[in-house]
């Protein structure tokens, strides 16, 4: 549905009015990106753990501060995107208004970018005189519907095995679990969770969540063996996260990453810094600091802009202290999975916590891990770029490495350590064996895969050249050489 009027009179082109108004309307949305910035912040934290938790434990404190983090994150790079997209709004403009002087931009809302079939229809009839039409409402109007089902979850072994064929071989427990299951709640809430948000987005016309991440997930299921330990199991996809940083065991990273406005040092899982090795990412967030005092400095910078940026500072510098004192997971080095935020922080008991071991399940292979991170509330399904790289090795942070439901995560909760640690992919690939004889063990033939450090190796001091001594000298003066 579009319209373009010309205003063309004779030979000169007229004024671009379209043109105009569509830059006015751009540039105030892109202003309204950053008024008000911690309160878009704070409304993020309230969907993201709605309803709101009381901030007491270590855990909570710190997906919170992740979520918060992430939230942020998001909201710049939506800023940077909206600025790029501006751009080539006008840049589009500007070309045709040359091929065509006085229309507005031309876009086709049949295109769109979230995978979404969308169809149009354009329906012409005889109407009464002008004068009359332009003043009744139904003379000229625009219907839109958005139609979406919500699936129900995979719940007997035979649904589970058309995505993952080799499960009852390679945990042949697995089985009688599942026939005394129960589907999760949190299958419910994360469907509630999703269609929330395509209504809101919806309603505003903003870019829908794609269909890919709308059937994300096969089934949430709640298992218990005879001796009672219970099972979170998860069937979805695996998406990429690529956060994290370890001064004491990563002390240098990319320059695009220390850098990068977007990218997150912090997981939820961390523990105290164990060297005086400074944190890779602190002299990036410094140097962010410094950028944002000169700016606020500035004549030229509006009340809206300071306001965004002092919270900024403030966020930076909180961030600054944690990387002082904390280590984390590093996505390139650790295997590790991610749990939205909103099961982190529940009190479900059979809900996952942050250090909790898991096993994931894929390709005929299983691959000790533990819930490193917390993620969206919407979207489900995803690992370290460490875990992504070894289920494909053409998996990158912009490239999910399994795209169908095949991926099965297995997850322990109440099993994680009393005290949290540098990884040790032995220890956990330990506990796993363990766990997983608790409820059945493993099939004939299979065995846990055991990952490896990959970690860089620390680069030895040069080594200080030695120096030759000078000979030695006497206070003695040498007796005169006799005449022969």
């Amino acid at each position: 549905m579009s319209a373009h009027t010309t205003y063309n009179r004779g030979k000169s082109k007229g004024f671009p009015w379209l043109r105009v108004t569509f830059l006015l309307l751009v540039v105030a949305g892109i202003g309204l990106c950053f008024t008000n910035f911690p309160g878009k912040v704070k409304r993020g934290l309230r969907e993201i753990f709605s309803p709101k938790p009381v901030v007491v434990s270590p855990d909570k404190e710190d997906i919170y501060r992740q979520a918060e983090a992430r939230i942020r994150a998001e909201l710049e790079d939506k800023y940077e995107r909206d600025i790029a997209a501006l751009k080539e709004s006008l840049a589009d403009s500007e070309m045709q208004q040359e091929r065509e002087p006085g229309l507005g931009t031309i876009s086709d809302v049949r295109k769109l970018r979230s995978g979404i079939p969308f169809k149009t229809s354009v329906k012409i009839e005889k109407g009464g005189i002008a004068s009359k039409e332009r003043v009744n409402d139904a003379s000229y109007t625009a219907t839109y519907e958005l139609s979406l089902r919500v699936p129900t979850p995979a719940k007997t072994m035979a649904e589970l095995e058309t995505s993952s064929p080799d499960l009852a071989r390679m945990l042949p427990g697995f089985s009688a679990l599942v026939e005394k299951a129960e589907v999760s709640s949190w299958f419910g809430k994360l469907y509630e969770n999703k269609t929330a948000r395509i209504r809101r987005d919806a309603n505003s016309l903003n870019e829908l969540l794609t269909k890919h991440n709308v059937y994300d997930c096969e089934t949430i299921l709640h298992l218990k063996s005879a001796s009672g330990r219970k099972v979170f199991f998860l069937l979805a996809e695996m998406d990429v996260v690529s956060d994290g940083s370890d001064g004491d065991r990563l002390p240098e990273m990319p320059a695009e990453i220390v850098d990068s406005p977007n990218y997150q040092p912090f997981t939820s899982y961390g523990w105290p810094k164990k060297s005086p090795t400074p944190n890779p990412m602190v002299a990036g967030w410094e140097r962010r600091i410094g950028l944002a005092q000169k700016e606020l400095a500035a004549a030229t910078t509006t009340a809206d802009r300071k306001t965004w940026l002092r919270e900024r500072i403030k966020f930076l510098k909180r961030g600054i202290d944690d990387l002082k004192a904390r280590s984390f997971l590093i996505a390139d080095y650790d295997p590790f999975i991610v749990i939205p935020v909103d099961i982190l922080t529940s009190n479900d008991a059979f809900a996952p916590n942050v250090g909790d071991y898991a096993v994931v399940v894929h390709g005929g292979k299983i691959y000790p891990s533990i819930v490193g991170d917390g993620g969206p509330t919407f979207k489900v399904g995803e690992g370290s770029l460490r875990f992504a790289r070894e289920l494909n090795p053409k998996a990158s942070s912009y490239s999910r490495p399994v795209s169908d439901l095949k991926v099965s995560y297995i997850v322990f909760p109440g099993s994680r350590e009393a005290e949290r640690g540098p990884p040790d992919f032995e220890k956990w690939c330990q506990r796993c064996h363990e766990l997983l004889n608790e409820i059945g063990g493993l099939g004939e033939g299979y065995a846990l895969h055991q990952w490896q450090n990959t970690l860089p190796k620390p680069t030895p001091p040069a080594p200080v050249p030695a120096v030759t001594p000078p000979p030695p000298t006497s206070d003695v003066a040498a007796p005169a050489t006799a005449p022969e």
